[in-house]
Order: structure tokens, then sequence, then C-alpha cells
């Protein structure tokens, strides 16, 4: 393996992805979009997943710290039941679909995740969650194509699915001009019961 460059980084985020047949649900629904939007930025279907903490560039030497007490996360956890729900913009330029089902123990989820990445010594600073999944981005100007795909999308009711993974997911090393794309570092699957926050962080939130 290559060694890593001296002050060499990595984007990071951790998130839970819809199953295979969840996107593909998704992505059937969003074909007239596609059709009339084609100027937008599509996020690559491989690439679509549920925030629960953006970490943001972080040294590379920093990801192996954050390994241990995510996996005991998802080892002390049991899977969310999930669904893809409607659609939305961020100021006229975002395009989204919205997260239903089990929001309490995302939320707690996301919790838990954020106060691990702190306890780390990894600065966050997140703001609350707002449960989505991100699709395209309009062109600097376009103020009307996201707002126009998300009313297509109001009426969209996928189908519940389970998140069985918890996914420390990096972006690609080679940055040229073109959308940066996302790989998993590494991801854990759920398999404890608990739906609480553990106590191991007190005071952390």
């Amino acid at each position: 393996m290559n060694a890593q460059p001296q002050g060499a980084t990595v984007r990071v985020f951790i998130a839970l992805a819809p199953p295979d047949e969840a996107k593909d649900e998704l992505a059937r629904e969003l074909r007239p979009a596609y059709e009339a939007y084609p100027a937008m930025r599509w996020n690559r279907i491989e690439d679509w997943h549920i925030t629960l903490a953006f970490l943001g560039e972080l040294p590379v030497a920093a990801v192996p710290l954050l390994r241990p007490p995510l996996q005991e996360i998802a080892a002390t956890r049991r899977p969310l039941e999930l669904a893809l729900r409607g659609g939305g913009h961020f100021d006229e330029r975002v395009l989204w679909t919205g997260v239903d089902g089990d929001l309490a123990g995302l939320h707690l989820l996301a919790d838990d995740v954020r106060a691990t990445v702190r306890s780390c010594g990894i600065p966050f600073e997140g703001r609350p969650l707002r449960p989505h999944l991100t699709l395209a981005r309009a062109r600097r100007g376009d103020t009307v194509s996201a707002v126009e795909a998300a009313a297509g999308l109001a009426g969209f009711a996928g189908r519940s699915w389970s998140a069985g993974r918890l996914h420390l997911v990096g972006s690609n090393t080679g940055r040229g001009p073109g959308p940066i794309h996302y790989r998993d570092i590494v991801a854990w699957p759920f398999t404890g019961t608990d739906v609480t926050p553990r106590a191991a962080f007190p005071g952390a939130g």
C-alpha cells in the first residue's frame, strides 16, 4: 500500500444507506425529473445516503480513531425500519426526498454517533438532524428546477426497508473537476437490540 502524503485529508461522514430495492423504486419515480431537468447535478444512485454526522475534511490519520466506537454502536443497536417519502428543497437549489418510519430511533442513533465523534477528539458542530436523502443540486442561478422537481415528488411513498448497517464513508481520493464520489471506508451490521442512547459519554449531545 502506498503511504499517504503528509497532511493528507479525506472528506468523511457517517450514514445509513437504503437497500437497492428502495433506491430503484425512487429512481423510477425520478425518471420524469431526470428528463425534465437534465442540467441539474444529479447524485449517483450509488452515493445516495442518509447522513447522521458530516465530519468534513479530516486528517487521514484521524479516521482509524472512529472505527472501534462506531463498531460498538452498531453491535448494540437494532436495525431501523425506515422509508423514503415525498420531496423538498433547500434554498431552492438542493433537491431531496424525506425519510419516514422509526424517526425516534434514527434521532437516538444520530445523537449517539455524534457523541462518539466528539469523544474521539474530533471537533463536530453538527446542525440538528433533518433526515433526508439528497438527490441533486440546481446550477447557480436556477431557482426553478429543484422546486418543481420537489413538487413532483410530493406524493411519493416508498416501501418500508430495514437500515441494517452503519456506514463510515469517505470521498474519492482523486479530486478532479467532476463531482466527488464516495465509498465505504467500512460498514458494520446492526446486531443488537438496544434502542436507547448509551451512557458512555455523559453530558455529550
